[in-house]
């Protein structure tokens, strides 16, 4: 009778041990566990070495942001780096890289991991590219800014005349195009073999249009400053507050190297672009002042939401996802088509093969640059 009874026993637990089995525990899932505790990180994990860093990066970020945006400004009293020479043109297309790379390298690949985040619910997050869209659109509302607000500055100039901005348009194409530069020195030739009348004559017709070509080419310089500094100041926020609520040391150390090195050279590009626009005092300060305040503002910012902010809640990755799709447009537009285009369809550089290919170089280093410091930051 007591082995029966054993033997049912036994026979009983074998039949119940698929069901014990699967009402075990499932095992932990790290992405579960990453998204509940994201500052969790090893020996990474250290508050106050954090802190330190950070209150360092402040300082030392508003450093390098201000030289970088300054150093154009003040290039009018070292004659090499005024904007009609050749080593100006070097730089800038140097600082363009810089930011071309910043949008493509850093800000895009930055929103494509918040906006595929396991975090997220699959649906809608997985099932549709959401930031090459926000992107895409972004650039397409660059495009349109850039438009209407030229045509409101060329209007607000002429007093509202159609023919005054048709001749305007003229006027710039006659100024950005490489045989406007030889019809010029080919009208004071002729002039000048004919007689005065003819001198007279060719300076009459050129003299309007280049100061017409001059006025709209300052109006667009004054567009693309304002853009350019919106994308900037978007971007710059969204890093400095990533930076100011993390507690991990090897994420802040490297990226305060690599975020000095981009307010350099991005800061260059910028103050090139302010140069060019030949704004008054007062609005030089104030884009000086919000371009070199806002990575620092936003690292500030951090660290006061450093116990509410969590960079892997929902509603985090969405918006900093989405602002860094925008950013990444708007930069890939205005470093494409504003900067480097403009600059090498100009008369400037299609006018020199040499200062082309040097410029290109430029280009090329500055984006490599900027590339490689995608390996940290």
């Amino acid at each position: 009778m007591s082995s029966r009874t054993h033997l049912l026993a036994v026979l009983v637990l074998l039949a119940a041990a698929p069901f014990v089995a699967d009402a075990q525990p499932p095992a932990a899932d790290p992405a579960a566990d990453a998204c509940a505790d994201p500052s969790v990180d090893g020996a990474c994990h250290n508050v106050p070495k954090a802190l330190r860093l950070k209150l360092i990066a402040i300082p030392t970020i508003l450093v390098a942001s201000v030289i970088g945006v300054c150093l154009p400004l003040f290039s009018r009293s070292i004659p090499a780096l005024r904007p009609d020479r050749n080593l100006f043109v070097i730089v800038k297309a140097f600082a363009s890289g810089v930011i071309l790379a910043t949008g493509y390298m850093h800000v895009l690949p930055d929103s494509f991991n918040n906006l595929s985040s396991p975090c997220l619910p699959r649906k809608p997050w997985a099932e549709f590219p959401f930031t090459a869209f926000v992107a895409m659109l972004a650039a397409l509302f660059t495009l349109m800014v850039d438009s209407l607000m030229l045509t409101f500055y060329n209007r607000k100039r002429s007093g509202g005349g159609n023919t005054s901005g048709r001749r305007a348009g003229a006027a710039v194409a006659d100024h950005e195009s490489p045989a406007h530069g030889h019809w010029h020195g080919h009208g004071h030739g002729h002039g000048h073999g004919h007689g005065d009348i003819v001198v007279a004559e060719s300076g009459a017709v050129a003299k309007p249009d280049d100061d017409e070509a001059r006025k709209v080419q300052l109006s667009r310089n004054r567009v693309v400053v304002q853009v350019l500094e919106m994308g900037i100041i978007v971007h710059s926020v969204v890093i400095g507050l990533g930076m100011g609520a993390s507690q991990s040391v090897c994420t802040i150390r490297p990226l305060v190297a690599a975020m000095c090195f981009h307010q350099l050279f991005e800061g260059m590009g910028l103050g090139g672009c302010i140069l060019q626009a030949e704004y008054g005092l007062k609005m030089k300060s104030g884009l000086v002042f919000f371009f070199s305040t806002t990575t620092p503002f936003g690292i500030a910012l951090g660290l006061a939401l450093t116990r509410v902010y969590r960079e892997n809640s929902p509603t985090a990755l969405i918006v900093v996802g989405i602002l860094n799709a925008a950013s990444a447009g708007l930069l890939h537009y205005m470093a494409l088509v504003e900067l480097l285009a403009a600059d090498f369809m100009g008369p400037k550089l299609q006018g020199s093969v040499r200062l082309q290919l040097v410029s290109f170089a430029a280009v090329l280093l500055g984006a490599g640059g900027m590339s490689v410091m995608a390996k940290w930051a």
